[in-house]
């Protein structure tokens, strides 16, 4: 992927989770471009593998922001993958004190703290750059730069869906740590679909929203929904455990998957037996319960309505709980239309043919999509992010934080609307100070 020749960025992990390991990994692979120098990460276990995995002294490892703000300035830059909520009051000190961050998706879990984070970043001349990994896909970007180069005119409408499968409902919606907004402070729009909804907006080509509408429920996974004898954890009381789609032996045990969720520091290489996982399940880990008998609140399904102000339309679909997980797009514009599905690895672009016995000419274009959820955007920002650092060029796909601004817009109003039934208008909201960001 690189051939870049200088010195390499300096980072800090902050927060040593799943999604901060993987952009850490772009260090492995790309040793020249980065290095990981300290971490900081309250959770003393995690703290140190992560010091032995990339050789990080210990005196390089903290177990708060506010630790590593007392001293000098140790790095470049900070990986921020902490949880949702805490985006805000980890960030905010990162920049005072000098670093460009790298910041996991949302922003923030409201428009305050986006406002407030954007406002920070600017007085403080630092680069920040939000995790928006799906922009780096080469699917999206390849999209982005046919409609950039006006291949399919102006555009006129834009349909996305994400389908989530049942397995990632579970485990992340329904039993695990951003299945409550009273918890984890995002809706499970924000949490899940600020990937689609800035693709929406991304797309669009900084067009301005003027309207949103939302609607969506819990519809499924209430105890009332229950199938006949089920109980209330997988492995301990449960007679028809054999037969449900979404018993957690099943998915964690025997399909092995999500183990960085289920199992404690999977992703820094912890290890448990067969047994040991067994009998986690049956005693007291949140993801052996009942997907129907939790106490989950987010919705399980959601469909947001987009007006711009140049009267381009566009809509997403997030669809909970599918049996394959997949992102699907539609671009319409008024030359042609572009319509793929993530997954597959090709989209196809279409124009009018009216010619006798013809109806549209048809060209397919396959990209390279890696074996992950994300398409392989992951490396591919944390490159566009050093390279910015050192003062290149930022790609098409350039995730700054003003850049985001727009997604974040319509996954807030579309939060707003959802829950009081009616549509946002936003231009009688005036949110100047998100517009002047474009």
């Amino acid at each position: 992927m690189s051939d870049y020749k200088g010195e390499p960025v300096t980072a800090v992990i902050v927060g040593a989770g799943q999604r901060s390991l993987i952009y850490a990994g772009y260090a492995e692979r790309y040793p020249r471009e980065l290095r990981i120098v300290g971490v900081v990460e309250p959770n003393p276990e995690r703290r140190r593998l992560t010091m032995e995995r990339f050789g990080i002294p210990g005196e390089n490892a903290m177990a708060s922001v506010t630790e590593l703000c007392e001293r000098p300035k140790l790095a470049d830059a900070a990986i921020n993958g902490t949880m949702d909520e805490l985006h805000l009051e980890t960030t905010l000190p990162l920049l005072q004190h000098g670093y460009d961050v790298l910041l996991e998706k949302p922003i923030g879990v409201n428009e305050e703290e986006t406002l407030r984070l954007q406002d920070a970043a600017r007085r403080s001349g630092r680069i920040v750059m939000i995790c928006h990994v799906l922009r780096y896909s080469p699917f999206y970007q390849a999209v982005k730069e046919r409609i950039a180069a006006g291949s399919i005119g102006e555009i006129v409408n834009i349909q996305a869906a994400e389908h989530v499968s049942y397995h990632h409902m579970a485990v992340s919606f329904i039993r695990g740590k951003w299945n409550s907004e009273e918890k984890c402070k995002s809706s499970m729009l924000m949490q899940k679909c600020c990937h689609d909804l800035d693709l929406i907006a991304w797309l669009a080509g900084g067009v301005r929203p003027v309207k949103v509408g939302s609607f969506g429920s819990l519809m499924q996974f209430r105890p009332e929904r229950a199938p006949e004898g089920a109980g209330t954890r997988c492995l301990a009381d449960c007679p028809i455990e054999r037969d449900c789609p979404y018993s957690a032996s099943k998915h964690y045990i025997d399909q092995d998957r999500w183990g960085m969720y289920v199992w404690e520091n999977n992703h820094l290489g912890a290890t448990m037996s067969r047994e040991e996982k067994l009998a986690s399940l049956r005693a007291d880990n949140p993801y052996g319960r009942c997907v129907w008998r939790c106490d989950n609140d987010v919705v399980d399904h959601q469909s947001v309505i987009i007006e711009f102000d140049n009267q381009a339309t566009a809509s997403l679909n997030m669809v909970g709980a599918t049996s394959r997980p997949c992102r699907t797009l539609h671009v319409t514009g008024t030359k042609g239309e572009i319509q793929g599905v993530l997954e597959d690895g090709y989209f196809v672009l279409r124009h009018p043919d009216p010619w006798a016995g013809r109806e549209y000419a048809e060209e397919k274009i396959t990209v390279d999509v890696a074996n992950d959820s994300h398409g392989g955007g992951d490396l591919r920002l944390v490159q566009d992010f050093v390279r910015t650092l050192r003062g290149e060029r930022p790609s098409i796909s350039s995730t700054s934080l003003d850049q985001s601004i727009y997604g974040y817009v319509i996954g807030y109003a579309a939060e707003q609307s959802r829950k009081s039934g009616k549509t946002v208008d936003l231009d009688v909201q005036k949110p100047e100070r998100f517009y002047s960001a474009q």
